[in-house]
């Protein structure tokens, strides 16, 4: 199922509430948020899923969450993990992961830090982690997003094979 813009954006502020929400009630242990990187309308279908699945078990093999949630929306999948441990130690775990699993680019493994009212993600750099790669080539992922260097249909040719599916059987 196709969503709106609008849908969208409602499901990022309701998520962002959330992880404010978990980080108050769960003070001194940090936030794992778990979301699946897939371009388009559609956030939710067969290889979202295979992928949100993947990463719900990458990080319960990594970690021993005290708390978690798991929702499978038709905006995305979402997964909220508290854990314990230093904030830095879980964020470069969280960066193995998306970088050593074979779905981890596919996966969005944020570690969230509160930040007065709301919360922030760590970033790789705080770890010593280079920005996550393109899909399709070797820039940074931001770059290309920024400059629209691939279409839809090239991004989700290249997630078909990282997931195995074979678009043209």
């Amino acid at each position: 199922m196709e969503i709106t813009l609008a849908q969208l954006l409602e499901s990022r502020d309701a998520r962002q509430l959330r992880q404010i929400q978990l980080t108050r009630r769960f003070p001194g242990r940090q936030l794992i948020c778990l979301t699946v990187v897939l371009p388009g309308p559609v956030k939710r279908d067969a290889r979202s899923l295979k992928v949100a699945h993947a990463g719900v078990e990458a990080v319960r093999h990594a970690f021993t969450p005290v708390y978690e949630e798991l929702h499978d929306l038709e905006t995305g999948y979402e997964g909220y993990f508290i854990v314990e441990g230093d904030l830095l130690d879980v964020k470069k775990v969280c960066c193995g992961i998306e970088n050593d699993h074979p779905f981890g680019r596919l996966m969005d493994l944020d570690v969230l830090e509160p930040s007065g009212d709301s919360v922030a993600p760590v970033s790789r750099d705080r770890v010593g982690e280079p920005p996550r790669r393109c899909l399709v080539c070797d820039r940074p992922a931001r770059e290309c997003m920024r400059a629209r260097l691939h279409s839809i249909g090239e991004i989700v040719q290249t997630i078909d094979k990282i997931i195995g599916i074979d678009a043209n059987p």
